[in-house]
């Protein structure tokens, strides 16, 4: 007896998207993770910028404080013609379509946040980008995607034009004010806007997100995210793990660029009538001061500015207010995690997730909780630990991590859909393990991707902007573990004939790395060698490597 594999029609619901771009660019059925979609139930048209803004206003939160951001608090209802407007001008102004792709570059601001709003209600499938990329990795997402418009916060215009010059597909970049003045070409555009808009009725399963991760090729992988998926993570870890209430006050570290930083700076606070409080530099002392000043509640972060945290309240900091501290992008050392309880009396919050996956779905909770353990999966996720065979290994056994759950993988034309979903599963790229209670706990990443300050860096793109400086003639990128960030990007580096590694070359090739890439990613430590160690068959080894380090 045979079975049929369902087609893609099959598979999804009706579309809006008169550009099909991304549904024609789905992996093929037989490659899609299984979605365990039971108590995730929504209507076949679905918008999910309606659902965060006007249906917000409908019921009853219009007067409430949705954003905060350059000294300015905006209302669900003030944010609903704010976007409302933006969205007519890139209609009725720019000529966007239903299924085109938005390119969004700036900060942490409210104008991120209502530019990305704006671009979902007209159907659009949206790209957000952090302001620290440069032209080359904008132009390496921009072709991939196929990007022809671009929204950008005026102060950061210069590396996109520059990538606008060298793509075939980016025609149209127009700037926003991003300090809330509203003085730049988009805000004048929609300033003579009506306030109602009849936004795009998309379906469900219409792509309304691409999340790009660089992976540890340094070649981008775009992941892409159903209108119905943004409202998952939601409607699953926000309300089960978060239990937000229209009390709470989100704060958080991570960019809007990131779905890690989406998920916890706007959709889970805009989910349930509750106020983001945006930082475009949202170092440790920037948050605590904005904690302090409108008594937030929940704050996203990663462990090396909760150790940030922990000092300034020896110093007198006010973090009481804080009900949820959540933990992600590295690994939460015990040491933090017993201190906070120890002057809090509150955990934080450690937990897992994964730009494939969207959001967090393995978490502690305010009921059940314990240090070095990431916990266990979110209400409509299953995870197990496999060994190479795919097979699942005993318990307490390290292994590769494979999820399933209401969100999955689903690359854009990308041949690694194969490796990341296998069986029906998401394997992660993460090691854990998995002890007699069902509690999982990390070992560590599977590849070499660099885990710093919560950042995920590929070794292999710092590689090639090394290699680029004529200095060079090898190198091999590893992560060295480092006390405050987790882990920092070391090079080491064999040298062109002539060249000598003194302290000017290496603040030389720091400062290169810099300016080809974005800076967070140069290497902060880097060690000269006469000769890379490799095997016979020329592949370097690493692990000799760490052992230098």
């Amino acid at each position: 007896m045979t079975t049929t594999q369902p087609t893609l029609d099959q598979l999804l619901g009706p579309s809006a998207h008169t550009d099909t771009f991304t549904r024609d660019n789905l992996p093929p059925p037989d490659q899609w993770p299984d979605f365990l979609l039971d108590g995730f139930d929504y209507p076949e048209r679905l918008n999910a910028a309606v659902e965060l803004t006007d249906a917000m206003v409908a019921r009853g939160h219009g007067d409430r404080t949705a954003l905060i951001g350059n000294g300015r608090r905006r209302t669900y209802k003030e944010l609903s013609d704010w976007t409302n407007r933006l969205a007519h001008t890139l209609v009725e102004d720019l000529g966007v379509k239903p299924g085109n792709r938005v390119l969004i570059r700036s900060a942490n601001n409210p104008a991120m946040v209502a530019a990305w709003l704006a671009a979902t209600k007209a159907g659009a499938v949206v790209v957000n980008t952090m302001p620290l990329l440069r032209a080359g990795e904008l132009t390496k997402i921009v072709d991939k995607a196929e990007v022809e418009f671009a929204l950008c916060d005026t102060r950061l215009m210069d590396e996109l034009v520059t990538c606008a010059k060298s793509s075939r597909f980016l025609k149209t970049v127009v700037g926003f004010d991003g300090t809330s003045n509203h003085d730049a070409e988009l805000d004048r555009l929609a300033l003579e806007k009506p306030v109602r808009f009849d936004a795009v009725p998309t379906g469900r399963d219409d792509v309304a997100l691409l999340g790009f991760t660089s992976g540890t090729t340094g070649s981008p992988k775009a992941t892409m995210h159903f209108h119905r998926d943004i409202l998952i993570i939601a409607d699953g870890y926000a309300r089960e793990v978060l239990n937000v209430t229209p009390e709470d006050v989100f704060v958080g570290s991570p960019p809007l660029a990131f779905t890690f930083g989406l998920g916890g700076l706007a959709v889970f606070p805009l989910r349930f009538g509750a106020a983001a409080a945006l930082l475009e530099t949202a170092s440790p002392p920037n948050m605590i001061e904005i904690i302090e000043k409108y008594r937030a509640t929940v704050s996203f972060t990663a462990p090396t500015a909760y150790r940030v945290m922990l000092r300034a309240m020896d110093e007198g900091a006010d973090l009481g207010s804080l009900r949820a501290a959540v933990s992600a992008g590295e690994t939460l050392p015990a040491p933090v995690y017993d201190e906070w309880m120890e002057k809090t009396g509150k955990p934080m919050l450690d937990g897992i997730g994964a730009t494939e996956m969207l959001h967090i779905f393995i978490s502690n909770r305010f009921d059940d909780h314990r240090p070095a353990c990431t916990g266990k999966p979110v209400t409509g996720y299953e995870a197990k630990v496999i060994g190479k065979d795919g097979a699942e290994v005993p318990r307490g056994t390290v292994g590769r991590l494979a999820v399933r759950g209401p969100t999955g993988c689903r690359y854009l034309a990308d041949p690694r859909q194969r490796d990341y979903v296998q069986n029906g599963w998401n394997v992660t790229g993460d090691a854990f393990s998995m002890d007699e209670d069902g509690y999982l706990h990390f070992a560590a990443r599977n590849d070499d991707m660099i885990l710093s300050s919560g950042y995920n860096i590929a070794g292999p793109e710092v590689e090639a902007a090394l290699l680029s400086h004529d200095a060079v003639a090898e190198c091999a990128v590893i992560g060295q573990p480092d006390d405050e960030r987790g882990m920092i990007v070391a090079a080491f580096v064999v040298l062109a004939e002539g060249q000598a590694g003194d302290a000017a070359l290496t603040e030389a090739l720091k400062a290169h790395v810099k300016a080809e890439i974005a800076p967070y990613k140069y290497p902060r430590a880097i060690t000269y060698l006469d000769a890379l160690p490799k095997t016979e068959t020329g592949k370097i080894q690493r692990f000799r490597l760490k052992d230098i380090a």
